[in-house]
C-alpha cells in the first residue's frame, strides 16, 4: 500500500531543510568526519595525503554558507554570533589548513560538532525572539528527556555498546538512558548505526553510533525554535549542558 503524495505533487518529495536544521545536519557530518579519523588513526590505517584537510575545509565552508544565509536580519548573521564575532564552528584554526597529522587535525575538529549545535541554538533564539505570530504548529512535543538526549546525540556524545546480552548507553556530558534511547529508536527520531564509532580502548570493538534520523533532527530544530511560553506543562527542554561531566555508561 503506498501513501498519496502531497496534493498538487506526481511523488512525495521533501521539503529542503530549515536554517537550523541545516547546522544540525553539518554537525552531524562532524561527527561523522570525527568518527573516521579515530578509526584511521585506532587501526593505523595511512589516509590519502590531505584528505582529511579537505573534508574539514569543506565542512567549515558550508558552516560559513549555513550561517550567512540564516535570514534572522539584514546582515544574514545572527546578533548573537555578531557581538561574539564568527561562530566556533565556521572558526576552525587556520593551521588545520597546515596540520598533515592525522592525531592534530583530530583535535582541531573535536569541538566542531558542539559548536554547530551551539549556533544551531542561538539561530533558533533569534528566530524565536524575532517572531511576530506562533506560526505554523510545531512537531510533535519532547518531554526534557528527550530534548536532552536529541541534544547529546546531535552533538556527538552518544554511543552504544552490547555485552553479554546487554546494552549500554555511552554518554560524555548529559546523562541517557537504555530507556530513553529505545523510546526515541521507536518513535524514528534516532538510530544506532553499527560499528561506525571508534573503540573505547585500545584493540576494542567498535562501538555503535547513535544518530538523529532527519525525523529527530526536525522535532529537535523545531523544539528549541518554539517560544518557550506555547509549551505544554512539564514539556520544556533543559537546557544545553554547559559542565562536562565525567563519561559514565547507564543500563
Amino acid at each position: 500500500m503506498t501513501t498519496r503524495p502531497a496534493e498538487g505533487l506526481l511523488f512525495d518529495v521533501a521539503a529542503p531543510p530549515t536554517p537550523v536544521e541545516r547546522l544540525m545536519l553539518l554537525a552531524d557530518q562532524y561527527v561523522q568526519h570525527n568518527d573516521t579519523l579515530d578509526r584511521h588513526l585506532r587501526a593505523g590505517a595511512p589516509t590519502e595525503p590531505g584528505i582529511h584537510i579537505a573534508s574539514a575545509q569543506r565542512l567549515t565552508a558550508a558552516t560559513h554558507t549555513a550561517i550567512k544565509r540564516s535570514p534572522t536580519n539584514a546582515s544574514s548573521e545572527p546578533r548573537a554570533v555578531r557581538r561574539g564575532g564568527p561562530s566556533p564552528a565556521a572558526r576552525l584554526p587556520e593551521q588545520l589548513l597546515r596540520c598533515q597529522r592525522l592525531p592534530m587535525a583530530r583535535t582541531l575538529t573535536a569541538l566542531a560538532p558542539a559548536a554547530a549545535m551551539g549556533c544551531a541554538g542561538t539561530l533558533a533564539y533569534e528566530i524565536r525572539r524575532r517572531r511576530t505570530s506562533a506560526g505554523d504548529a510545531p512537531g510533535p512535543r519532547l518531554t526534557a528527556t528527550h530534548h536532552t538526549a536529541l541534544w547529546e546525540i546531535a552533538c556527538g556524545h552518544v554511543v552504544a555498546t552490547s555485552s553479554l546480552g546487554r546494552q549500554y548507553v555511552h554518554y560524555h556530558d548529559e546523562r541517557v538512558l537504555i530507556g530513553t534511547l529505545r523510546s526515541l529508536e521507536a518513535s524514528g527520531l534516532a538510530e544506532r548505526v553499527p560499528r561506525s564509532a571508534p573503540s573505547a580502548y585500545v584493540n576494542g570493538p567498535l562501538q555503535d553510533r547513535v544518530r538523529l534520523t532527519r525525523a529527530g533532527t526536525t522535532a529537535l530544530a523545531a523544539a528549541i525554535s518554539c517560544p518557550p511560553t506555547s509549551r505544554a506543562p512539564g514539556t520544556t527542554p533543559a537546557p544545553a549542558p554547559t559542565a562536562a561531566k565525567t563519561a559514565t555508561r547507564s543500563r
